[in-house]
């Protein structure tokens, strides 16, 4: 009996490992849609909407120091809307969701007005309870070499 458990387990795990793997992908285009939608936001110079996208918990790490919070990360990145044109623009490049599909970390480039990466950008997203992801975590830094590894 415990041979042929074994062995409907091993016909079965693949199938498992496919459909997580499949699950995971399906969720990193979500949160790479995300990603881009909010980046968007402030090319639209959308404040509200680029709220939408900030988890009430979030805490976004900047020059000017750490904001706590939805409200202190809209009011902190307020100067950013101002004006006609937005003054760096960001889109990402990877996307990685945990296994649990609850986390997901985004990376890429931002870019100045003219195109020029200046930056990397690195969020950590979280899938609330309503189905929406929102960035939990963001840290930007600056342009790295990264194409070597350990």
């Amino acid at each position: 009996m415990r041979l042929r458990n074994s062995a409907s387990l091993t016909l079965f795990l693949p199938a498992v490992v496919s459909a997580q793997a499949e699950n995971r992908q399906a969720l990193a285009r979500q949160v790479f849609a995300a990603e881009s939608a909010f980046a968007q936001t402030l090319a639209a110079r959308d404040t509200q909407a680029f709220a939408t996208y900030v988890a009430v918990d979030a805490v976004f790490f900047g020059r000017g120091g750490t904001l706590h919070g939805r409200a202190a990360v809209a009011a902190g990145w307020h100067p950013f809307f101002e004006g006609r044109a937005a003054p760096f623009s960001w889109s990402p490049e990877v996307v990685e969701v945990l296994e649990s599909g609850t986390l997901a970390l985004s990376t890429g480039p931002v870019r100045d007005p003219a195109g020029r990466q200046i930056a990397t950008f690195n969020s950590i997203w979280r899938r609330d309870p309503d189905g929406h992801w929102r960035v939990v975590f963001d840290k930007g830094c600056p342009v790295c070499d990264c194409s070597r590894s350990p």
